[in-house]
């Protein structure tokens, strides 16, 4: 349910972008991190209703993905964590959490800009 105001939030950035610019939004680039707290197809699925009448209307969302890694303290290398486990596929090591996987930003706002 939390995905609602974030969502509301994406539309007012893309929408002021578009009315700055002359413009409609036409695509809009989001990226989730899976540690994030956000789920994806919320967002996707509010955004179609909270377009609707906004410069957003008809855009599309395109949501990237990005997997939680961990770094191993002994090799220093990233890996994605298998299911129970934190040993480092390279060296056997442990691996400790970092920051990737809970990214949550709009990478880019595409327009169609009127002349």
């Amino acid at each position: 349910m939390h995905e609602y105001p974030v969502t509301v939030r994406i539309v007012e950035i893309a929408s002021e972008t578009a009315e700055n610019n002359n413009g409609r939004v036409r695509r809009i680039d989001l990226v989730v991190g899976e540690d994030s707290g956000f789920i994806g197809d919320s967002i996707q699925m509010y955004f179609d209703v909270i377009a609707e009448g906004t410069p957003c209307e008809g855009a599309t969302l395109h949501i990237e993905g990005v997997k939680p890694m961990l770094r191993c303290e002994a090799c220093g290398k990233l890996f994605e964590r298998k299911r129970f486990s934190f040993q480092c596929p390279f060296c056997g090591g442990d691996g400790g959490p970092t920051e990737i996987g809970k990214e949550f930003y709009v990478k880019s706002v595409e327009l169609e800009v009127e002349e």
